[in-house]
């Protein structure tokens, strides 16, 4: 029988996407009539172990300390190896994210186990789990299954509705670990000022900006300084998460004029990023393929063009709007100035 563990580093709170990775866990484990059991690792997971108290885990295990507070990868791959041992875990279901994803396969091998990232489904096929993955710039879906134990599997955001549960107060094992060969010191944390963040997973509305925005406009001259004002004016105000094509993102590597505040972690679509957002707004894209394909998690798709025959208007929007984006976006800006 196939032992489940949902596994994930603890911070302030268990953030959207931890909580959509314990209800797949869980219900993955209903499904196939396997126990299930909670490893956390951090400076004090108690308290999130007791935020998912009523979760139907038959254990709840944790590795504590202050070392383990911080993202390191021998802290880390440490933690999670213990975790799983002491769980005994065939299957181990993680969140996707940058703390996990770098330290999976050497958790993996350590394991003489297999990992799989970027998850996208999770279901049941002939009594074994199967998971769903995207290939060659998000084109062609995949299903598979592994005969490798323990799998470590790690999920995408948005493939779940988050675990609704109560809190409660959780029986916690704590499992011993003391990571060797640590080599890095964390000594702080800089992050940008909120203003200046640009990214942000958990927002209602995806804004992504195309080429267009740097071309020559109907006079004949390149706007990129106006653009860039319009642009970070309407991400203040709306709190909204910048998205690009990858044409735009290539523009400065071609030693051409681009938006200053974007890199390669706004770009959608052909590097597999896949962003699952209620709303998405596309601007002087012209439907590129790729950057399209990568919004199919999107609920609702609007653009704005001045070619009523551009790739939006083939079906690839659900509202498309025949208008300069520069204008219509100064007119945004102003009434949400007005309502701020």
């Amino acid at each position: 029988m196939e032992t489940i563990l949902f596994l994930s580093p603890t911070e302030a709170a268990l953030s959207k996407n931890t909580l959509e990775a314990l209800a797949a866990a869980k219900q993955l484990a209903d499904s196939m009539g396997a126990p299930f059991s909670v490893g956390l690792w951090g400076d004090a997971p108690k308290a999130a172990a007791d935020s998912i108290a009523s979760c139907g885990a038959v254990k709840f295990f944790a590795v504590t300390g202050g070392d383990f507070a911080q993202a390191r990868y021998a802290t880390d791959a440490a933690a999670a190896e213990a975790l799983c041992r002491a769980a005994g875990a065939t299957i181990v279901i993680a969140p996707s994210g940058s703390r996990w994803n770098r330290i999976s396969a050497g958790v993996a091998h350590r394991l003489g186990g297999r990992a799989d990232s970027h998850v996208t489904g999770l279901s049941v096929s002939e009594g074994s789990p199967a998971i769903v993955r995207w290939y060659y710039r998000q084109r062609m879906e995949g299903i598979l299954t592994r005969a490798q134990r323990p799998w470590l599997i790690s999920l995408e955001s948005g493939i779940a509705p988050a675990w609704p549960g109560a809190a409660g107060s959780a029986v916690v094992e704590d499992i011993a670990c003391a990571p060797a060969g640590v080599r890095t010191e964390v000594t702080g944390i800089e992050s940008p000022a909120a203003d200046q963040q640009t990214i942000r997973p958990d927002a209602d509305l995806l804004f992504v900006t195309g080429a267009g925005w740097t071309k020559k406009q109907p006079d004949g001259q390149t706007k990129v300084a106006e653009a860039e004002k319009l642009i970070l004016g309407f991400l203040k105000v709306s709190r909204a998460s910048l998205g690009s094509t990858k044409s735009l993102v290539d523009l400065h590597g071609e030693g051409q004029a681009t938006l200053t505040f974007l890199t390669h972690m706004n770009q959608v679509g052909q590097t597999g990023s896949t962003p699952r957002h209620a709303k998405g707004l596309s601007t002087c894209c012209h439907g590129e393929e790729p950057h399209t394909v990568g919004w199919r998690f999107i609920g609702e798709r609007r653009a704005i063009s001045l070619d009523p025959n551009c790739g939006w208007a083939r079906g690839k929007a659900d509202v498309l709007y025949v208008a300069d984006a520069f204008a219509v976006m100064e007119k945004v800006n102003s009434l949400l100035a007005q309502k701020a």
